[in-house]
């Protein structure tokens, strides 16, 4: 057994590792808070305008009948002959197994691809992961733990500069999507081209805005409010998955640090057992020493 000099100094290296994670943890919660309001609030915002555009999408009117022929190429189905990635992921890791997961499914992503896969990444630990898989990066980006739609506007820009060029025939997303502070889901989301709406009725990918009964009317034209909508979409999908990256790191590295620290408490216990074990043996030993000498010398 260890002696109490060292048992004692892993109890004081725990301790100060307990302290470490608590004060992570405290900090990941009030984070936590600001960025699931930051989610909650934008939620339904960005739900709605994606599925107004899939709805739009999936009618096939306002591109097929447009006469002018002006319609924004942002809904325009064509050949894939490369996609791109844009893949979210945290700066920093102590985030349990958040980053491993996402990386799991973009390399998933990639593996399964049928056509060469190019990466934007949004995060260190995803250029990095890029790096290790030997993608290509076409840029790399870095947001605030509190961003405004204005700090991600650069990043939709350089997205769209790509799709319209034609360097890139369909993007997708690979960010963490906030369910509960527990529960954390990787999700791969299609944002160029606009998918067509699916109705849970049909269940297939026929089924468009005429099964919901909706009826859309455009002032002053489809080319004009398609122009405009569509890059506000591709930048409200982005800057919202983006929060929900967010809300899923610091929720995550929150419930870790919650137990790190707990399993430090409970590694605390056990070695404070094993400080009274051997105190006890060193103190039996010393009596056991008293009582042989005392012998000795009545003998």
């Amino acid at each position: 057994m260890p002696s109490t000099k060292d048992i004692r100094a892993r109890i004081r290296s725990v301790t100060s590792t307990a302290k470490v994670t608590n004060a992570m943890q405290m900090i990941a919660a009030s984070k936590m808070q600001r960025a699931q309001q930051m989610v909650r609030n934008g939620r339904d915002y960005a739900e709605k305008m994606r599925m107004v555009l899939a709805d739009l999408t999936s009618t096939g009117n306002p591109v097929d009948d447009d006469e002018n022929g002006s319609i924004t190429p942002l809904l325009v189905q064509r050949p894939v002959n490369r996609v791109l990635m844009l893949l979210v992921t945290p700066d920093r890791g102590l985030a349990g197994a958040l980053v491993g997961n996402l990386s799991r499914i973009a390399g998933q992503f990639v593996r399964d691809s049928e056509v060469p896969v190019a990466a934007v990444t949004i995060g260190r630990k995803g250029e990095r992961f890029i790096g290790r898989i030997g993608q290509e990066l076409k840029a790399t980006f870095s947001v605030t733990d509190r961003p405004r739609l204005d700090d991600t506007v650069s990043i939709s820009r350089f997205i769209v500069n790509l799709y319209e060029s034609g360097e890139v025939d369909r993007v997708v997303m690979v960010y963490s999507q906030f369910v509960n502070t527990a529960v954390q889901k990787p999700v791969v989301r299609q944002i160029l081209p606009v998918e067509p709406a699916v109705t849970e009725d049909a269940g297939e990918a026929g089924s468009n805005a005429g099964a919901r009964g909706i009826e859309y009317i455009f002032e002053p034209d489809p080319a004009t409010v398609l122009n405009t909508l569509v890059p506000r979409y591709v930048e409200t999908q982005i800057y919202h998955s983006i929060l929900e990256a967010i809300a899923s790191e610091h929720s995550a590295r929150m419930v870790a640090m919650r137990n790190a620290t707990d399993n430090a408490s409970e590694l605390i216990e056990g070695l404070t057992l094993d400080l009274n074990k051997a105190r006890q043996e060193q103190i039996t030993g010393e009596l056991l020493d008293i009582v042989g000498g005392v012998a000795a010398v009545e003998g």
